[in-house]
């Protein structure tokens, strides 16, 4: 179906069908075909739309994994919702496509390499859902790859090991007393009890040499405007640049909430939501990613510390193996999850040949 440049022809198709996670059927289809042709085992419909395929050398050796994300960003624009692949998604799955592409034709010597392609990494669903479908439990080493903002790397730089920050959310459920708005001495204002956790959350005070953040990131409540309300939602959203630290920030941030609304009389409810693990990779990965860049870009960056979270570590976490992931510079503009998010196609060309040098110091 394509011919040419593999890679931006194949980034080329991916971008014109940008669909959300857990509902990238083209995408996975189009990428299982591919995978299919190249003469892997393809094991599709993981999750609904989820991929892994496997490459056997037919000789001992590792069970290396390289993974790349698949889901577009939903928008709304003018109006209308719009599906948009503004995080790069589309960018990944084609490096990861067009590395396999090659090292299907040149082979592997030893070990077993296994290409997975999740879907739904944006709602952090993704990973669990490759890990509970078992099709990887005997991984031994796991990279993953993805573009980054101008600011942390430009066309033609690379870093061996992005490391994410670790993300919890906390759904918070308020109950006061509702009453008529002239007579707020009869009720519980819920939305009072809301702006006592907003300033609790805000005064609770961690390391200031790692990286942290706590903030309210949505309040739903009110059904009249001369009705005090009973009742309010709210989410907190929680960031840490390491897991030590983030446990300690939900310890804080889950008393500090529970006390704030006692004088009003308020009651509380606290519950864990999402939760995504900090990276920790491992340092001989980092050490074989950084020699693939190098090999490619002719030097290679330090490694990079981002505020974002990623799915991916629960691969880490769940499965105990080891692991890495690169950052591939690409003069991307103006940040990730903008719709207008553009970047050097140059950069694509770069990422496929980091990978496979990568798959080569591995399983040779």
């Amino acid at each position: 179906m394509i011919d040419g440049n593999y890679v931006e022809e194949t980034y080329r198709y991916l971008h014109g069908i940008p669909e959300p996670g857990l509902e990238e059927h083209r995408t996975s289809m189009f990428i299982a075909d591919e995978l299919d042709k190249f003469g892997f085992s393809v094991t599709s419909g993981i999750g609904g739309t989820g991929i892994v395929a496997k490459l056997d050398s037919g000789n001992s050796g590792i069970n290396l994994g390289i993974r790349a994300d698949m889901d577009a960003l939903q928008f709304e624009i003018d109006g209308k919702k719009s599906n948009i692949h503004a995080c790069g998604h589309d960018a990944n799955s084609s490096m990861v496509l067009s590395m396999a592409r090659d090292i299907a034709e040149t082979g592997i010597s030893r070990g077993i390499l296994h290409v997975i392609f999740q879907p739904a990494e944006e709602s952090l669903k993704g990973a669990e859902l490759i890990i509970e479908s078992g099709k990887i439990d005997n991984l031994d080493e796991l990279a993953g790859i993805h573009l980054r903002p101008a600011e942390e790397a430009r066309l033609g730089e690379a870093t061996p090991a992005l490391y994410h920050g670790a993300c919890h959310r906390i759904n918070v459920r308020i109950k006061g007393c509702a009453a008529h708005s002239a007579r707020p001495h009869l009720g519980v204002n819920a939305i009072t009890a809301c702006n006592l956790v907003i300033n609790a959350v805000n005064a609770v005070r961690c390391d200031p040499r790692v990286p942290y953040s706590a903030n309210v990131t949505q309040i739903m409540s009110g059904t009249a405007p001369n009705i005090i309300p009973d009742r309010a939602e709210m989410t907190i959203d929680l960031r840490a640049q390491n897991n030590r630290l983030m446990e300690g920030l939900v310890k804080k941030v889950r008393k500090s909430a529970s006390e704030a609304v006692k004088p009003l009389g308020a009651k509380i409810e606290l519950e864990d939501a999402e939760s995504i693990t900090a990276a920790e990779y491992d340092e001989g990965l980092i050490e074989i990613a950084r020699r693939a860049v190098t090999k490619v870009l002719g030097s290679s960056l330090e490694p990079v510390f981002t505020a974002g979270s990623e799915d991916f570590h629960l691969y880490t976490k769940k499965l105990s193996i080891r692991t890495t992931y690169i950052g591939l510079g690409a003069d991307l503009t103006p940040g990730l999850h903008n719709p207008e998010m553009s970047f050097e196609l140059s950069a694509l060309s770069h990422g496929r040949e980091i990978l496979k040098e990568f798959v080569a110091l591995r399983l040779g």
